[in-house]
């Protein structure tokens, strides 16, 4: 075989969750309510966001990122998952699927990175609070979300042209209901270990970077906010930290059981449970994570409503 990718069918096939008709029903209605809310909730979120002055400041910035990202990563894989539970026709092209499976990465990716950014930036916020607007301005914020999305983009376009030059000669259908790297591998008939190898010892460091990051961080928090006299001071600091610790957890729990094991551990049904979980209900849920318990969130909201009915006045 040439260095080419010389896969002989046209395309992949998507075999989705079930082949039951009835529940591929229920699936897609229960994925449409998901992805509605997951619209709603992060667009309202960069909305609220960019429309209320009191909540430009660097952790909301970061948070309209965060909003952008799980809209970017749900929309590349809901809308042909549910396409797919409502046609016979399960086909993608090679380019479709390569192309989905670049930006579900990079979107991800980015995520792990912007996380690490928030947990510096809630550790300045407490261990800090008086030098918070000196040490988290314009500039590094810029410069730590410009460096997520950098990041990304390269280790994303890297795994992509390796897996670009795979040959798929073993079969055509994918056991999964999206293009994702594990059930990619698994249609090749070219020997995956070293690509594997360069996957996991990325994925290794994106991980170790991020975990670092957030354990010095909140290992500061948690140290000063042991040091406040009040428990009223206690529970505010606490209350600050905890939707970002709820995100981070859930968010890497189920991204690290799907991508830091070797391809022999994948396991067709827990893999995508948790491929479910952590592409359409995560993005769904962190709207409401970071916004049910904040009410700046919920104050601003109230503003803009309040601005909207005067001008229409």
């Amino acid at each position: 075989m040439g260095s080419k990718n010389n896969t002989h069918l046209p395309d992949f096939i998507l075999m989705g969750l079930t082949e039951s008709e009835e529940i591929q029903r229920i699936l897609f209605m229960l994925f449409l309510m998901i992805y509605l809310i997951n619209l709603v909730g992060n667009a309202g979120m960069i909305l609220i966001i960019h429309l209320d002055l009191q909540l430009h400041t660097p952790m909301y910035l970061f948070l309209s990122h965060l909003s952008f990202l799980d809209l970017g990563y749900s929309t590349v894989i809901t809308p042909k998952t549910l396409e797919n539970l409502l046609n016979s026709n399960k086909h993608i092209s090679f380019m479709e699927c390569f192309t989905q499976m670049y930006f579900f990465l990079f979107f991800a990716t980015t995520e792990f990175f912007l996380l690490s950014s928030m947990a510096y930036d809630r550790y300045v916020a407490i261990c800090n609070p008086l030098n918070y607007q000196v040490v988290m301005s314009t500039r590094l914020c810029c410069v730590l979300i410009t460096g997520s999305y950098v990041m990304s983009f390269t280790e994303s376009l890297v795994i992509v042209l390796y897996l670009n030059s795979l040959h798929f000669c073993k079969s055509n259908v994918i056991y999964h209901f999206f293009c994702d790297l594990p059930p990619i591998l698994a249609l090749s008939c070219t020997d995956t270990h070293d690509i594997e190898i360069m996957m996991v010892i990325m994925a290794s460091l994106n991980v170790i970077v991020s975990l670092i990051t957030m354990f010095i961080s909140y290992g500061y928090i948690l140290s000063t906010i042991l040091k406040i006299n009040s428990t009223s001071g206690k529970c505010k600091a606490f209350s600050t930290c905890a939707s970002h610790l709820l995100g981070v957890t859930i968010f890497y729990v189920t991204t690290i059981f799907t991508y830091l094991r070797p391809q022999k551990y994948y396991s067709l049904g827990k893999d995508q449970v948790a491929s479910v979980f952590y592409a359409m209900v995560v993005p769904m849920l962190n709207p409401f994570i970071y916004s049910l318990r904040n009410k700046e969130v919920k104050n601003a909201f109230l503003r803009v409503m309040q601005k909207r009915e005067s001008s229409m006045q």
